[in-house]
C-alpha cells in the first residue's frame, strides 16, 4: 500500500527544487496534491507531470507570506478534495548580509517569507485538523541555519531559527487532537537556488559535507514523506537534519 493513500496535502513553494521533489514523491505516494506557489506556470507544470503519471493534483497560487492568501489556500483545498491530511510548508528565500549592511526591508521580507509564512501556514492547517477531529501532520523547511551560522544568512538563520522553535511550540501543544509538526532541515541541496551562485563558491559548499557532495532533492523528499506518513506517528517538535553531516563536524 501507499504510504499517503488516501491523504490530502497542501505543499507550498511546490514549482521547483524541494517542493516540486516533495510533489512528485507524494502523488506517487498515493495523495491528492495541492500544488501551491507564486510561479503560475511552472507549477502548473508539476500538476501536469503528476497527472501524466496517473496521479491527481491541482494548483493554487499563493504568496505565503500573506494571511488571506493562506487561508484561501488551505479553503480551496477543502473545497476541491474534501479535507486535509498533510501540510508542508516548504516555501522559502535568502537575501545575504551582515548585520551591519542589512536593510530593515529585506530583513523583513526574509521574516515574512521564511518565518511569518510557517506559522500562517501551520495556523491553517491546526485549525482545519481541529475542525475535521481526525489530526494531521505538518512539516516545516527549516534548515541546518536553524543550528549553526554562516557568514551573511543575517535574516536567514534567524528566520530558520525560528521555525525550530515555531516547530517545537506546535508540536507540542496539539498531540491531543493527533496533530503532529515536525522540521526537515537540509543542507545545501542541487535546487535552482544553487544556479546563482559561483563554481568556486560551489565547491566551498561541497567541502563542508563531510558526506563530499551536495544534497539531492529527492533526498530531502524522502524525509518528508516519512515525517508525513504514519510511519512517524510517534514523532513530533522535532528536527531531522538532511545534511550530509555537516552539523556532525
Amino acid at each position: 500500500m501507499n504510504r499517503l493513500e488516501n491523504k490530502v496535502a497542501i505543499i507550498t513553494g511546490a514549482a521547483s527544487g524541494i517542493g516540486k521533489e516533495t510533489a512528485l514523491l507524494f502523488a506517487r505516494e498515493g495523495a491528492k496534491v495541492t500544488v501551491s506557489d507564486i510561479n503560475v506556470e511552472n507549477g502548473n507544470k508539476v500538476v501536469e507531470e503528476i497527472k501524466n503519471n496517473g496521479g491527481e493534483a491541482f494548483f493554487v497560487t499563493a504568496n505565503v507570506a500573506s494571511e488571506e492568501d493562506v487561508r484561501h489556500l488551505v479553503d480551496e483545498t477543502v473545497e476541491k478534495f474534501g479535507k486535509l491530511d498533510v501540510f508542508f510548508a516548504n516555501a522559502g528565500i535568502n537575501i545575504e548580509a551582515d548585520v551591519d549592511t542589512l536593510e530593515l526591508d529585506k530583513w523583513q521580507k526574509v521574516i515574512d517569507v521564511n518565518l511569518t509564512s510557517t506559522f500562517l501556514c501551520n495556523k491553517y492547517a491546526v485549525q482545519q485538523f481541529k475542525k475535521q477531529g481526525t489530526g494531521g501532520a505538518i512539516v516545516n523547511n527549516g534548515s541546518i541555519h536553524s543550528f549553526v551560522a554562516r557568514r551573511g544568512l543575517t535574516a536567514y538563520a534567524a528566520s530558520k531559527g525560528g521555525v525550530k522553535m515555531l516547530t517545537q511550540m506546535v508540536g507540542t501543544t496539539y498531540g491531543e487532537d493527533k496533530i503532529r509538526c515536525n522540521m526537515v532541515c537540509p543542507a545545501y541541496i542541487k535546487t535552482p537556488l544553487m544556479d546563482t551562485v559561483t563554481a568556486e563558491i560551489k565547491d566551498q559548499l561541497v567541502g563542508l559535507h563531510p558526506a563530499g557532495r551536495l544534497g539531492e532533492p529527492i533526498e530531502v523528499a524522502n524525509a518528508v514523506l516519512f515525517l508525513a506518513s504514519d510511519e512517524a506517528s510517534f514523532i513530533t517538535g522535532t528536527s531531522l537534519k538532511v545534511d550530509g553531516g555537516y552539523t556532525a563536524v
